[in-house]
């Protein structure tokens, strides 16, 4: 059983903030689809079109028949602990801060023998489930995990390093109107964070579920307006040194094309979704990349919470839509930026949420609550790119087959 992770205790200013360190960082660009692939929460490997055989590692022809015509697709996750070792000794930096580390070999039921991590619930013999897994660095590494780990699984060692589980941290929701802002913050609570923090814009002006929020334990409403850079200023220099997870729930929504839309919501909607995101970024992007290493609750995660029209746009909200391409961009340029320090960019796409706005929208659509269990999900994975609801799933899963026709599929209406 895994030892549970122990309350960290307050910070000692004056000691030095440990500086952020990476694993390995360099991959042939064969390999690169390992992180693809983790960054989704799927075990896929390469395989052969014409012989069948997986290959691993990564390579440019088959091990077997010299065919260059591989694929990467799903994968039995099935394997069987062959040997164990654990490090005790390593030359490089991030690996020498966290030592002692378990690594093993492992047969797995599609064919190969793989060198992994091993987590601390798998010994030599064990049936064992393989997943892919991001790294400080962005790179998909191989882990083995147990076929039925115990209630604190998560706390090992690796398996901490390797995700952004909100346990025993501090999280910052940038709008407390939201609809999701309630369930994020039932849903955090139940994950172990220690504190949530909710960006109230106009303080003054009262809304239904403030007082319900406000009542809610080791929760505190801030005042945050992503429109206004100084208000993102001073929250940032209230409590960026503290926030472990920013999720920005901030979006303004109105319906309308382009050809008869309002101009004067679509730059409203570009002031939030866009520029208020950029403002964000500058304002809590620092302090939290600073503090990638600082211990049991160190800063993991920025999670953005985007329409799925970021991929394809929806006709009847061609402004919004409009927005949410250009925060998917921004949010491409967060993760380039933040890439030094290990902290991790997750988007979330999400179909029509069962809102105000998407109102006369017919189902199937996404409730707060279905799309606050995926944020979780998603941060104790420690995903990249997730899907919420049957819409989203569908459309990204066809954006990844084939843009063009999805963007065709879109605009001519089929389904």
């Amino acid at each position: 059983m895994t030892k549970p992770l122990p309350v960290p205790a307050p910070k000692d200013p004056q000691k030095r903030t440990v500086v952020p360190t990476l694993p390995p960082v360099k991959r042939s660009r064969a390999a690169l689809g390992l992180g693809i692939a983790a960054a989704r929460g799927q075990f896929a490997l390469q395989h052969c079109v014409d012989c069948g055989a997986v290959q691993y590692p990564q390579r440019d022809a088959c091990c077997k028949c010299l065919s260059v015509a591989l694929e990467w697709r799903l994968t039995d996750p099935a394997a069987q602990v062959l040997a164990q070792t654990t490090i005790r000794v390593s030359p490089d930096p991030y690996f020498r801060e966290r030592l002692p580390w378990r690594m093993g070999s492992v047969q797995l039921a599609a064919g190969p023998v793989v060198v992994c991590h091993l987590h601390g619930e798998v010994a030599r013999g064990d049936g064992v489930r393989m997943a892919l897994k991001l790294d400080k660095a962005g790179q998909g590494v191989m882990v083995a995990l147990p076929l039925k780990g115990s209630e604190t699984m998560q706390d090992d060692p690796m398996l901490r390093a390797m995700s952004c589980d909100p346990k025993h941290r501090r999280v910052l929701i940038t709008d407390a109107r939201s609809p999701l802002a309630q369930p994020l913050a039932e849903a955090l609570q139940r994950a172990g964070a220690t504190a949530i923090f909710l960006g109230e814009a106009e303080s003054w002006r009262r809304w239904e579920g403030r007082e319900a929020l406000a009542a809610m334990e080791n929760v505190a409403l801030m005042p945050l307006d992503v429109t206004d850079t100084a208000s993102v200023a001073r929250l940032a220099a209230e409590i960026g040194g503290k926030v472990d997870i920013l999720i920005n729930t901030a979006q303004f929504i109105r319906p309308g094309g382009v050809v008869a839309g309002d101009t004067v919501f679509a730059r409203d909607g570009l002031e939030t979704n866009v520029l208020g995101l950029m403002r964000l970024a500058q304002g809590f992007g620092p302090a939290m990349c600073a503090r990638t290493a600082d211990g049991i609750n160190s800063a993991v995660a920025w999670v953005n919470i985007l329409s799925v029209q970021a991929l394809a746009p929806d006709m009847g909200f061609g402004g919004f839509a409009a927005s949410q391409a250009a925060a998917r961009s921004v949010a491409q340029t967060m993760r380039g930026e933040f890439s030094a320090s290990g902290l991790r960019v997750m988007n979330v796409y999400t179909g029509p949420v069962d809102d105000a706005w998407h109102q006369p929208l017919p189902p199937p659509k996404v409730s707060p609550k279905a799309l606050a269990r995926t944020v979780i999900n998603g941060l104790v994975d420690g995903l990249e790119e997730v899907a919420c609801g049957d819409i989203a799933t569908d459309a990204l899963d066809r954006w990844l087959s084939d843009p063009a026709l999805l963007e065709r599929e879109t605009r001519g209406g089929h389904s």
